[in-house]
């Protein structure tokens, strides 16, 4: 059985379960995501109390919305996402390794030890690099670092007399 709602009810209820289910979407995911749309149902649901017609409750909901998105977001993000979170990963960039397993990126294998430590590695270039080349650490992408061979020098030999 129906309760028997007039428009201007069917309204306020409209406009409260939207305000419910955006505040309810904003507090699981507290990422300033639906946040803005709540307080635009809000600001309807306000004029739906009132008696305000629909197309002003529509365009209060758009109007608040778009205003606290304008406003509100840039602060938040950043006063809310400042802390970053350092890791010593970003130092093995540059630093010279010592391949371990040859690297061959078709077959996604390859190794390397940088600093005592073992990285699954890649060639920069798709080249495949054998054991025991020194390689140098271009980037990093995931857990996998990329690596260029080190040219090695000559050894100029003994000086020679004439």
């Amino acid at each position: 059985m129906l309760l028997p709602f007039d428009a201007e009810s069917m309204l306020m209820i409209i406009w409260l379960v939207l305000l419910v289910i955006f505040s309810a979407s904003e507090a699981v995911t507290v990422g300033l995501t639906s946040i803005w749309f709540a307080a635009g149902a809000l600001a309807a649901l306000i004029a739906a109390l009132l008696g305000g017609a629909l197309w002003i409750q529509l365009a209060l909901f758009l109007a608040v919305s778009l205003l606290c998105l304008l406003a509100v977001r840039p602060l938040a993000k950043r006063h809310l996402n400042n802390r970053v979170v350092p890791t010593n990963a970003d130092r093995v960039i540059g630093a010279e390794a010592q391949v371990t397993e040859d690297i061959d990126n078709v077959h996604g294998k390859g190794a390397v030890i940088i600093r005592g430590i073992a990285w699954s590695a890649r060639s920069e270039d798709g080249r495949p690099v054998s054991a025991g080349t020194m390689v140098r650490v271009l980037r990093i992408e995931g857990v996998k670092v990329f690596v260029e061979p080190i040219a090695v020098p000559v050894p100029a030999g003994e000086p020679k007399t004439w």
